[in-house]
């Protein structure tokens, strides 16, 4: 494959992924008796993924939601149980992929990288306290800076499936695929790069290190995981790379990050304007 094919191929995944986000926020409005226009629900969750790619562990994700649906007219709880409804309706597809992913590839992929990690770690163990550190403070101070909006979704969790029982069945199916769809987008981004290199590793394997290091980015406490995940890039857990390492990963992390950014930036200021943006930013204080 060509790396013009794989850059067209990368920007249709990232297209589906954001699509796919849209529609299903918008059906979930729609099963709440508060619809909105695909725009409008594709301008909230592209402004919520930018928020989560740029704050540690994704804690602005939520609260950058909510204030961009209240900036659409969209009443506070219904943007609250609907956030809350998607993460419950798509948290078990997501384990249920890293478990089907875990079971066929796990050992095999383990073996693989087990060496080339620990010779990474061992060379760069105090960058990765450094980085750990710096994301737990960054963390903390997210977190002080965002604490309505993080008590709201709290609050929303214990009311979800009230809610979620007098909504009609199909919002909540059709949630089930367009997760699945959305997650395989993501995940493929690297497999398709890797086809552009001489001789690629295994796609299976390839394909594990990548949900891998996209799904590992919401347990480290840094923003979208920087520098550890970058670390295991290089470090061997997409497999052996040889000299492309540097390379891909810059590619991947434009794609997966990057454009995510640059797009909810984008949005955020064609729709809003850079005064709605601060806005954004500081009404969780001014309601806390």
């Amino acid at each position: 494959m060509s790396l013009l094919e794989a850059h067209v191929i990368c920007c249709l995944l990232v297209a589906i992924d954001l699509i796919t986000r849209a529609l299903r926020f918008q059906w979930l409005l729609a099963g709440l008796r508060t619809p909105v226009s695909f725009a409008e629900a594709f301008v909230m969750t592209t402004v919520g993924d930018a928020a989560a790619a740029i704050t540690p562990n994704r804690v602005g994700a939520e609260p950058a939601r909510l204030a961009a649906a209240a900036f659409a007219g969209v009443p506070v709880t219904a943007a609250v149980v609907a956030v809350t409804i998607e993460i419950l309706c798509t948290l078990p597809v997501t384990v249920g992929v890293a478990g089907w992913l875990a079971l066929i590839y796990a050992p095999r992929w383990w073996h693989s990288a087990k060496p080339l990690l620990a010779e990474t770690a061992s060379r760069t163990w105090p960058w990765i306290v450094v980085l750990m550190v710096a994301g737990i403070v960054a963390w903390v101070v997210v977190r002080r800076l965002l604490p309505k909006a993080s008590t709201k979704v709290k609050r929303g969790t214990r009311r979800a499936w009230a809610y979620a029982r007098r909504m009609p069945a199909w919002p909540l199916l059709a949630s089930v695929p367009l997760t699945f769809v959305g997650l395989a987008a993501r995940v493929a981004i690297l497999p398709v790069l890797a086809l552009t290199l001489p001789f690629p590793p295994p796609m299976g394997l390839l394909t594990f290190g990548s949900f891998a290091l996209l799904y590992a980015q919401i347990l480290v406490p840094t923003p979208s995981g920087a520098g550890v995940i970058d670390l295991g890039f290089v470090g061997g857990a997409v497999g052996d790379l040889g000299e492309h390492h540097r390379r891909l990963l810059f590619i991947w992390r434009m794609y997966t990050t990057a454009a995510v950014v640059a797009i909810g930036g984008v949005v955020a200021v064609r729709v809003y304007g850079m005064a709605a943006i601060e806005a954004i930013v500081r009404r969780p204080r001014r309601e806390s």
